[in-house]
């Protein structure tokens, strides 16, 4: 059993977000990788990228809803939850937050998370059209909300997570973790490029979980996330692929032939996941 932490669908309002809506890029990222683009993501079906799931043994994958600049493409909360309505065993939603939106961000929460379909919050708040820090105090009453409700939080940062590389130092990440200590925290990207920072981070706090996704394929660095999920964050290593930039089942046989032990495999793919989210 695989459980996918980052999968975008070719579907809804994700159809008009960056990864479909330029294929070309999306392509050239995979192919810089050493990968290919999936097929299911050049037809944009959703029933391809079903049976590509099943190839690789992946029974379940976290989606994510995105509340940012528009530029960047708004994947609508709607769509999401229709979605999982739609398949309900195979997907696990998480929420589009935009923290700048105050009380109705919380209301959203409550109607949506605590009392509806959808398990937890995602912020890719240095993307919004107010870029903000992780550690921003204007954020703080999601993540008392969440840490207070048991949400767990996805945070995007890493790579491209705002105007410059800043937005994605993880020194905002360890200010927050420490200020909410039973928030748990998936780092998604993994704080790419600093990684060893981010390992850091996430082993001086127990409520941090790292998920490098596609960064962790060839991307300067790898090897230094190897060493984590091996050792000092074998219980807190997230196996994804930010699908479709990784097609599963290459994503699945990078995992097994990265350099990770054999004996980490079940709890990187799945039990950690799955212990976090309560399963």
């Amino acid at each position: 059993m695989i459980i996918d932490f980052r999968v975008r669908p070719p579907y809804g309002s994700f159809l008009n977000a960056v990864p479909y809506k330029d294929l070309v890029r999306t392509e050239f990222v995979c192919n810089r990788m050493g990968m290919h683009l999936p097929e299911a993501a050049r037809q944009k079906s959703v029933e391809m990228m079903l049976a590509e799931m099943d190839a690789a043994g992946i029974t379940k994958a976290i989606i994510p809803a995105r509340k940012t600049n528009p530029n960047y493409g708004i994947v609508d909360n709607d769509d999401v939850q229709h979605f999982l309505e739609t398949y309900p065993e195979r997907f696990i939603g998480f929420m589009g937050v935009d923290p700048l939106e105050g009380d109705t961000a919380l209301e959203e929460i409550v109607q949506r998370v605590v009392n509806g379909r959808f398990t937890g919050v995602i912020m890719e708040v240095g993307m919004l059209s107010t870029p903000l820090y992780a550690d921003d105090e204007r954020i703080w009453p999601v993540y008392q909300l969440c840490e207070e409700k048991k949400i767990p939080v996805i945070l995007m940062n890493g790579a491209n997570a705002g105007p410059d590389v800043s937005y994605s130092n993880p020194i905002s990440i360890d200010h927050i973790a420490v200020k909410f200590p039973q928030l748990k925290i998936v780092i998604s990207h993994g704080g790419w490029p600093w990684v060893t920072e981010m390992l850091h981070v996430a082993w001086r706090r127990p409520n941090v979980y790292v998920s490098p996704d596609m960064y962790m394929v060839n991307f300067p660095g790898w090897q230094d996330y190897v060493t984590a999920a091996n050792y000092v964050l074998r219980d807190r290593f997230l196996f994804g692929t930010a699908y479709p930039f990784v097609p599963f089942e290459e994503g699945v046989a990078y995992f097994k032939n990265c350099g990770i032990l054999e004996d980490r495999l079940p709890d990187l793919f799945y039990n950690n996941a799955a212990r976090l989210l309560g399963l």
